[in-house]
């Protein structure tokens, strides 16, 4: 399989059409294999994807180890790596705040380097807006990273359509991280055409919504951070399930699996939109790169937007307190 590329942004750097997310292999849906999680990373980029998410939170610097481990022996120059930073946790891993302040932005990029094992990262991004701290503040210390040359591009991720505006006035701004996905597409009335407008990339996360598009599996495992979201609270799990079973037959006549008909979707919707695949094993990966394969037709487009409205879908994609907490939610 060719694995084609796309740009980041109007002016920015080549990366492979499709991401590997790398949160799911520090704990977040439950336990993860350290030996099979280099092995993914490693069967991404033999495969082209050189696109690599990651954030300093995930496993409270677990990520970051896990992934600049995978890249040793010369295969970092094979990799983009971008990285999310702003998100307080307490030893027992709940989350306590958020700090995107110019001095938690500096500090927090120079632990990242450190537990990466590199002398750069290539693209650096606040997680969230930090509603005490101007975004002007934020983007212009990464800004200075840039200078410095720890950093190469600058991304946001969940932020609005006038926070974009007013980050990309200080510097420009590469892409935008945002959840994305056949069930959840609110950045499509402003936020998307902003970005689009001003040259901007999106990444899209959670384009299987935590699974519940992909296989219909729901969380069982007590570290499951899935235990808390709306969408798989009992009653909601089985109405969302339920809705999704004409993309089911669909992608049956297709021959393909719901993953791989849900992310052939997110590609469908331009050039510039890159899915970040959060594959934990290399099965999971190779099944994720199939959708490459998988153009939809017009027909077929239609027919997924008549068999299913993101408005009959029961639940947020978040809990009450972190809904409250996006940005490009307000």
């Amino acid at each position: 399989m060719s694995m084609s590329t796309t740009r980041l942004g109007s002016d920015g750097p080549t990366v492979s059409r499709m991401g590997l997310g790398c949160m799911g292999m520090s704990g977040v849906y439950g336990a993860s294999d350290d030996s099979e999680s280099v092995a993914t990373i490693h069967g991404a980029l033999d495969a082209g994807v050189n696109l690599l998410d990651t954030g300093d939170f995930y496993g409270m610097g677990h990520n970051e180890l896990l992934l600049g481990r995978a890249l040793a022996g010369g295969r970092r120059d094979r990799a983009f790596i971008q990285v999310k930073f702003g998100a307080q946790r307490d030893p027992a891993g709940r989350f306590v705040g958020y700090d995107a302040s110019p001095a938690a932005a500096k500090t927090a990029l120079a632990y990242t380097l450190n537990r990466l094992g590199t002398d750069h990262v290539d693209l650096y991004q606040p997680a969230r807006l930090d509603p005490s701290v101007p975004i002007e503040e934020t983007v212009g210390a990464i800004a200075e990273m840039v200078q410095a040359g720890y950093v190469r591009h600058i991304g946001l991720s969940e932020m609005s359509a006038e926070t974009i505006r007013r980050a990309h006035a200080v510097h420009p701004i590469s892409q935008l991280q945002i959840e994305y996905s056949l069930i959840s597409r609110n950045m499509e009335d402003s936020i998307l055409p902003t970005v689009r407008e001003l040259g901007i990339a999106v990444t899209a996360y959670g384009v299987l919504s935590r699974g519940l598009i992909g296989d219909g599996s729901f969380p069982v495992a007590s570290g499951d951070a899935r235990n808390r979201y709306p969408r798989f609270q009992h009653g909601n799990l089985e109405h969302n399930r339920e809705l999704l079973e004409p993309l089911r037959a669909l992608a049956g006549e297709r021959n393909a699996s719901m993953a791989q008909l849900a992310i052939a979707w997110v590609l469908s919707r331009g050039e510039d939109i890159i899915p970040l695949i959060g594959a934990r094993t290399r099965e999971r990966l190779t099944q994720a790169l199939g959708a490459l394969e998988l153009e939809l037709s017009v027909a077929e487009l239609e027919r997924i937007e008549q068999a299913l409205s993101p408005d009959q879908i029961r639940g947020t994609r978040y809990g009450e307190q972190e809904m409250k907490a996006l940005d490009s939610e307000r």
